[in-house]
């Protein structure tokens, strides 16, 4: 069953990895983005380092992903 998880787990991370840098539109890119983050925590977690898995939820997708948000409405105000 965790070795079914964790391929899943992995597969996630490509897939969300791959469309993250793939896909043409930027506020897609940043939630896809957002959501690697909570992947790669997950992971964090499954290879028994929930520490480095909270700092990865905290910074990586949870700072990060406000940042990206709020550069990308920024710029969307100034093309405005």
């Amino acid at each position: 069953m965790s070795l079914v998880f964790d391929l899943l787990l992995a597969a996630a991370l490509l897939w969300s990895g791959g469309r993250c840098l793939s896909v043409d539109r930027l506020d897609r890119a940043i939630v896809l983005f957002i959501a690697f983050g909570l992947l790669m925590a997950l992971a964090w977690a499954r290879l028994a380092a929930p520490d480095i898995g909270l700092a990865e939820a905290a910074i990586g997708a949870g700072l990060t992903g406000a940042l990206l948000l709020d550069a990308y409405g920024a710029l969307k105000r100034r093309k405005e």
